[in-house]
């Protein structure tokens, strides 16, 4: 009853559906490896068991940025060591994916707790990956330093430049940061990185959701102050790409954009700076420009955008 009740407080909407036997034992020897390389603290073997973007503990991370959150993992913690409870899984099937729950025991720093756990895993080219890694929501003590949100501003600090502002408008001061992928190849100017060329920005408020930009790999942020009267600075997001550059203008209580994207020709339009572009003119309202092909000819346009 208890691994019953488990599966379904943790994800209702896959349902729960008799697995075969076949199946089980191979999902099952799959989590098993997984579960040994933690205690092994191998966690370059940990990067062949994931989809190159997973859902992390709530977060969409890549591959790369989950076997880096699991090194600094046993980095902080040589004497980690986990393991299932009971040699106990259940395991469903929807549409292809299995759901995987089970109490996860670990011990770190002298410290032995017990934690619902899930993962969901699917089958690429004929092996097993995993698309969801996590715990129970009702889980009280997430900033156990073993989560990742506890590592999170440790990598930020380390390896990022910061933003700051108010941009969950409590009055405070906090900051807001990129996490660019990580590029594998350029050649001709086609870009490509492990994991899809996606950067996330992400704030140090936890009342923030993180902003994900696709097809963005080098990137600069601005603090465009508050736009819409809500009490939080709005933020700009500058992706850079070798003839181009675009501004997105996020409000960054909710994530939504203000206004379409500010896409400058940089091989036509050159040197153009933050306040050449985007500028507020009026109480909710914004003035944008452009590059825009006109008849063949690249020119700025300018229009004056009122915000909700």
């Amino acid at each position: 009853m208890k691994y019953f009740m488990s599966c379904l407080l943790v994800v209702l909407l896959f349902g729960c559906k008799e697995v075969n036997s076949t199946d089980e034992k191979a999902v099952r020897r799959f989590v098993e490896q997984w579960n040994e390389s933690h205690t092994q603290l191998k966690s370059a073997y940990l990067s062949r068991d994931y989809m190159d973007m997973v859902n992390y503990y709530g977060k969409q991370r890549t591959r790369v940025q989950v076997q880096q959150d699991k090194k600094l993992l046993f980095e902080q913690f040589p004497d980690y060591t986990q393991s299932i409870l009971n040699d106990e899984l259940v395991i469903t099937k929807e549409a292809g994916k299995y759901l995987v729950t089970f109490i996860k025991h670990v011990t770190y720093d002298g410290i032995e707790a017990d934690y619902e756990s899930y993962l969901t895993v699917t089958m690429k080219n004929g092996v097993y990956r995993i698309l969801r890694e996590g715990v129970a929501e009702n889980i009280k003590d997430l900033d156990a330093p073993i989560f990742p949100k506890a590592r999170e501003n440790i990598r930020i600090l380390a390896n990022t430049r910061q933003l700051f502002g108010d941009f969950d408008g409590d009055g405070l001061s906090d900051f807001a940061t990129v996490i660019s992928p990580e590029i594998s190849s350029s050649v001709n100017g086609i870009v490509e990185c492990t994991g899809g060329c996606h950067s996330i920005i992400v704030f140090s408020s936890t009342d923030l959701e993180d902003i994900v930009i696709e097809g963005a790999y080098q990137s600069q942020l601005e603090n465009l102050k508050d736009l819409n009267s809500d009490g939080a600075d709005e933020i700009g997001f500058w992706d850079i790409k070798p003839t181009s550059k675009t501004l997105y203008v996020f409000d960054a209580t909710n994530g939504k954009l203000l206004t379409e994207p500010i896409v400058i020709n940089t091989t036509v339009h050159k040197n153009l700076k933050l306040i050449d572009v985007f500028k507020k003119s009026g109480r909710n309202k914004i003035t944008v420009t452009r590059s825009a092909e006109v008849d063949g000819k690249w020119i700025l346009e300018t229009e004056v955008v009122v915000l909700d």
